[in-house]
């Protein structure tokens, strides 16, 4: 029996599955490793703690099976995170800055001002921000000392972690294979989103040397050989960033599929075909994956920053539950809301306001409220917010989403599933098998090799274990809605003093 072996590589553990012809998972690794926070706001990670998690969850899925039953290994990753290390002692010059960092922020208002917003967002789809990588690697490229200057000699290469441990697995300082996949590269704001190539006028602007970039490959094809170790010589064949690895496990393949994961925060992808879709509406344009020769296909991306989270602070500031699990039995003891709406702007609002100065509010209040309503009202916003994030895609690409694909931890809440459907008015449906990040990488992995012989057999092999479908009345619908929408302009009354 032949394997495919796929590393998870998030931003707090590592997990590495392998999987049979038939996506049985066959073996199972996971390590976590240390969070490193220097200053408010900042957020790192050593490079080598991440390659030792690999190494150590590589182990462990692999104990009892054969490595010689391995046909290829995909690579999934935390997206953002910048890596710059020394081509040929392999140390990295610095901390991995971690995509949540905000030490750019003053460097986000200059850009901001000249060239301008507008100008980053039509050449990569994304706006000015934090999140992604350009502004990282220029601090590094500024701060650490002898860096540029290594840099623009040749000696220093940059990557997200995808590239970093690409190099490690094909050699490191030995000739190691210096590369990212499109769907990496596009998060990085140095890429043009229409000829998906370093853009020159961004590495200007940015003040990055091209000679510190990785090659930009597509998200399935063998990119090398192992180099080492009992899977020497297998075939690296599959990359994606961690959304996109998602949208290829639930085969979103077609225009206009999407998916969402539940996590801390919410991720929703469209499919939206072979041209990205210019977003009006407060949303990310991105490469959703490219398939070896095949022309890329990209996305709508909107994310919502508290889902999980507002569970957590339920049970961690507020004491009303005990576990997060407890979320739901807790709000099934009133019939609905009460008329409580809970907006979590905690760190303001993401897609699609992107108001950063926006904060919470719970409206709707009176004496008859109690922590049930409160309980539904946390679960419902999680829902709502994905619902303006739905909103949005079908204005932007003029596509009416036909059902909405879901995975992640809050997937077990069946009030929430449920409520999502009714909210959505379109089915929710949940996948058999669960672990789709890592599937996608798989996926793209195996495709690359001919483990799986083609993205038609994928779909076939997908199937549903749930669909919740839509049972909400529909003026009742849309007064909720109504309601969620007044309560969310509510959030545009603060103002920092």
């Amino acid at each position: 029996m032949r394997h495919v072996i796929a590393i998870d590589q998030g931003t707090t553990g590592t997990t590495v599955l392998v999987l049979d012809e038939q996506l049985a998972v066959r073996g199972r690794g996971y390590k976590e490793f240390r969070q490193i926070y220097p200053k408010p706001g900042w957020v790192e990670h050593d490079p080598e703690d991440i390659w030792g998690s690999v190494t150590a969850a590589l182990a462990a899925a692999l104990a009892g099976i054969d490595a010689k039953t391995i046909a290829a290994i995909g690579i999934t990753n935390q997206r953002e995170t910048t890596v710059l290390w020394n081509r040929k002692t392999g140390k990295p010059v610095h901390n991995a800055i971690v995509w949540q960092d905000t030490r750019v922020a003053e460097e986000v208002s200059r850009f901001a001002k000249e060239p301008g917003n507008e100008f980053f967002r039509a050449r990569t789809g994304l706006p000015l921000s934090t999140y992604f990588s350009a502004l990282k690697l220029r601090w590094l490229l500024e701060n650490i000392p002898e860096a540029r200057r290594e840099a623009e000699a040749g000696e220093l290469l940059f990557g997200n972690i995808d590239s970093f441990l690409l190099w490690k697995l094909t050699g490191a300082e030995n000739n190691g294979l210096h590369a990212t996949d499109v769907t990496n590269a596009s998060r990085t704001q140095l890429m043009n989103l229409k000829t998906l190539q370093w853009d020159d006028e961004l590495l200007r602007i940015f003040s990055i040397p091209r000679q510190v970039l990785p090659q930009i490959r597509s998200s399935s094809e063998v990119y090398g050989g192992v180099a080492h170790g009992p899977l020497q010589g297998v075939a690296i064949a599959g990359i994606l960033g961690d959304q996109q690895a998602a949208l290829v496990g639930q085969t979103c393949f077609r225009s206009g599929e999407a998916k969402n994961t539940y996590g801390t925060g919410c991720f929703l992808l469209m499919n939206t075909g072979t041209k990205p879709t210019e977003s009006k509406h407060g949303l990310l344009t991105t490469v959703a994956y490219k398939l070896g020769k095949e022309p890329a296909r990209y996305a709508l991306e909107g994310s919502v920053a508290i889902g999980g989270a507002l569970v957590q602070w339920l049970r961690d500031n507020l004491g009303l539950i005990k576990t997060s699990a407890e979320v739901e039995k807790l709000a099934l003891t009133v019939e609905d809301n009460g008329g409580v709406y809970m907006v979590p702007a905690f760190s303001g609002l993401y897609a699609p306001y992107w108001k950063e100065h926006a904060r919470g509010v719970i409206v709707g209040l009176t004496r008859f409220a109690n922590k049930g309503h409160l309980a539904r009202a946390v679960l419902e916003a999680v829902a709502f917010q994905t619902r303006e994030v739905v909103d949005a895609m079908e204005q932007d690409s003029g596509i009416r989403l036909q059902e909405l694909r879901v995975d992640g931890g809050m997937v077990s809440n069946e009030l929430l599933m449920q409520f999502q459907a009714d909210i959505l008015e379109r089915p929710v449906v949940l996948p058999s098998t669960k672990e789709t990040t890592s599937l996608g990488a798989a996926y793209a992995a195996g495709l690359a090799v001919g483990f799986f012989s083609s993205v038609d057999a994928l779909c076939r092999h997908w199937s549903a274990e749930k669909t919740w479908k839509p049972a909400m009345e529909q003026t009742h619908r849309e007064r909720m809605y109504r309601h969620w929408r007044k309560a969310v302009t509510k959030t545009f009354d603060w103002v920092e003093a």
